[in-house]
């Protein structure tokens, strides 16, 4: 949003400003034509240089008019790029966090908490074929890693869905 309030502001300025040099670069065309310019003519070599000053200030009104058209259209593309990379970094440290909480289990509870954290929601019936694990072994490993406060179960008829709950 700041990048086209800028925007507007560098377009505004150079409509602005062009407004006033067009109106002195007339009035040194008449000046010129009234002094009935020839090379030799102090008078004209002044108007000339004013000439030359009007254009290179033409030229940067031109480059403050096109970067305003770019704050207003083409930076949100910049906007969505750092929103990607701040998604990317957050991933990443949650990636770093769960692999770190991981250490701290054994075999089967990071098996059955990956399978959790990958499919929130998963019913335990379905857990237990997705981890390869009897009924009962399943159903310990779930008790044990509610009492640590990583998974939630909530009841869904007669069976548990678990939910990984990702506030360590």
């Amino acid at each position: 949003m700041l990048n086209k309030r800028l925007g507007i502001a560098l377009i505004i300025v150079s409509i602005l400003l062009a407004v006033i040099i067009l109106s002195i670069i007339g009035k040194l065309n008449i000046l010129a034509q009234n002094s009935g310019c020839f090379p030799q003519n102090s008078e004209c070599i002044r108007i000339q240089n004013y000439f030359t000053l009007s254009n290179a200030v033409i030229g940067i009104l031109t480059f403050l008019f096109s970067l305003g058209i770019y704050f207003i259209f083409f930076s949100k593309g910049e906007e969505s790029i750092l929103k990607r990379l701040e998604d990317e970094k957050n991933k990443k440290i949650n990636e770093e966090k769960f692999s770190i909480l991981l250490k701290g289990l054994d075999n089967y509870e990071k098996k059955i908490l990956r399978i959790i954290r990958d499919q929130d929601g998963i019913t335990q019936s379905t857990l237990k074929l997705k981890a390869e694990l009897s009924k009962a072994k399943t159903s310990q490993i779930v008790t044990q890693l509610e009492k640590k406060k990583l998974i939630k179960r909530l009841q869904k008829g007669k069976t548990y869905t678990l939910h990984f709950l990702e506030n360590l």
